[in-house]
């Protein structure tokens, strides 16, 4: 882990003082639809085609997260896998291998041009994205987990392990394990990491209501059992209605985590079987302030929250 990293990880006693505020980014494949990438939302490949088809759109869009104030990007291999690259794309395994790498130094780059463009922004970091086998399926299932029952845990941590080696060779600052349902697949891929030297991420899981994950887990035991891994440096949910985060935190309330909890949430609209959002937007920049003080203390957002969300959400808790 990088230096920065190091500084934000610092333990802290339960209830001594406040952990750093850290912003993370949005959501990367819809920033990219809304740019006109439209196809993408009908890909299996999601935001991840684009590494091959359009690399610059991509390093753009994690640019304009860290312009807008967040202080970690996540790559765009959220719905990438060797085996998926293989299949949607033809590429090799080595083909595929390189094209993952390169989503990585895509937000590396971003990194560094921000920080020529803006020398006064120290802390971009790159996490490398861990979306879930549901992900990959590209039928909705990371938000039903019901994939569980169907691959052995065995087989789970043999498609999971490829794109982790993939992006810890790649250099990343820490994994994003993402928008998973089920505390089993975390703990399958929390043993994969811990065989992993040097090795750290967090682990964010998708709810379906203010106290479940997606797959039917209490989200505040799931919380705990990951926290007690040392390779796992912060938890919470993401992919989630902002309806539900203030009770998912507050069931949290009893345990007095040392770890940051993260929230990032997505825009609270719906995602139906026809490929299209509807229902109200949660201003998630108005909602934030009351979440840092139920615990959270890295916050961003997900599908359909932009950077200039982002903006709003970080000015909304400095000032």
């Amino acid at each position: 882990m990088t230096s920065q990293l190091n500084d934000l990880l610092e333990p802290v006693s339960a209830g001594s003082h406040r952990r750093p505020l850290v912003i993370l980014d949005g959501g990367t494949g819809t920033e990219l639809v809304r740019m006109g990438f439209t196809n993408i939302d009908d890909d299996p490949l999601f935001s991840a085609r684009l590494l091959s088809t359009n690399p610059e759109a991509i390093k753009e869009v994690h640019k304009r997260f860290y312009k807008a104030g967040s202080d970690i990007v996540v790559t765009a291999t959220y719905q990438a896998s060797v085996s998926g690259l293989q299949k949607h794309v033809g590429m090799t395994s080595e083909e595929a291998k390189n094209l993952i790498k390169n989503g990585v130094l895509l937000a590396k780059q971003a990194a560094q041009e921000v920080r020529s463009e803006c020398p006064d922004r120290k802390l971009l970091l790159v996490a490398g994205s861990v979306g879930s086998y549901g992900a990959c399926l590209h039928d909705g299932s990371e938000y039903r987990g019901d994939y569980m029952g169907k691959i052995s845990i065995n087989d789970l941590k043999a498609w999971h392990k490829p794109r982790i080696d993939i992006l810890m060779e790649a250099g990343v600052d820490l994994l994003a394990i993402e928008t998973i349902p089920c505390l089993a697949e975390a703990l399958a891929i929390i043993d994969i990491i811990e065989d992993i030297p040097g090795c750290r991420g967090w682990v964010t899981f998708s709810c379906k209501d203010g106290k479940h994950t997606c797959g039917g887990d209490v989200f505040s035991e799931s919380i705990k059992q990951v926290m007690i891994s040392e390779r796992v440096v912060a938890a919470g949910m993401n992919c989630t209605s902002p309806t539900y985060v203030s009770d998912l935190l507050e069931s949290l309330q009893s345990h007095s985590f040392v770890k940051p909890i993260i929230v990032k949430p997505n825009s609270g609209e719906l995602w139906d079987t026809t490929h299209r959002w509807h229902g109200g937007v949660k201003n998630v920049s108005e909602l934030a302030k009351a979440w840092t003080k139920n615990g959270a203390s890295w916050l961003g957002g997900c599908c359909r929250v932009y950077p200039d969300d982002i903006s709003r959400l970080k000015n909304a808790l400095i000032n």
